[in-house]
């Protein structure tokens, strides 16, 4: 794991390219002025937290960005409603997730069987 400023540049330009932006837009999106973007890629100046959740916003792998690992796909890949439930799973108890389980295992496939009605 590379923690320099110089390595973190290089990977948030890395990531900026992987999106499809350029650095108008990008630093646009992220509030921050171009200059100010270009030397957060070039290794000067710390990046913030909000810029860095403004890039998460745009698809931008924050823990890559500034550890080098990449965020692992199942987690990276869920809607915001999925991870919701996934958190809530994990608050529950033991007994109640074997429940949940059933449950959700059930719905699932009684969905294919039957139109949905809005």
């Amino acid at each position: 794991m590379h923690l320099s400023k110089e390595a973190i540049g290089n990977r948030l330009q890395e990531e900026r390219k992987r999106l499809g932006f350029n650095q108008d837009v990008f630093a646009q999106q992220v509030g921050v002025a171009k200059r100010t973007l270009a030397g957060y890629e070039g290794g000067s100046g710390d990046i913030g937290a909000l810029v860095l959740a403004h890039a998460a916003t745009l698809g931008l792998d924050v823990l890559y960005v500034v550890t080098g690992q990449r965020t692992p796909e199942a987690a990276s890949s869920f809607t915001v409603d999925e991870a919701d439930l996934v958190a809530n799973y994990r608050k529950l108890p033991d007994s109640d997730r074997v429940h949940t389980h059933k449950m959700i295992t059930a719905l699932s496939e009684m969905a294919g069987r039957y139109e949905a009605k809005p």
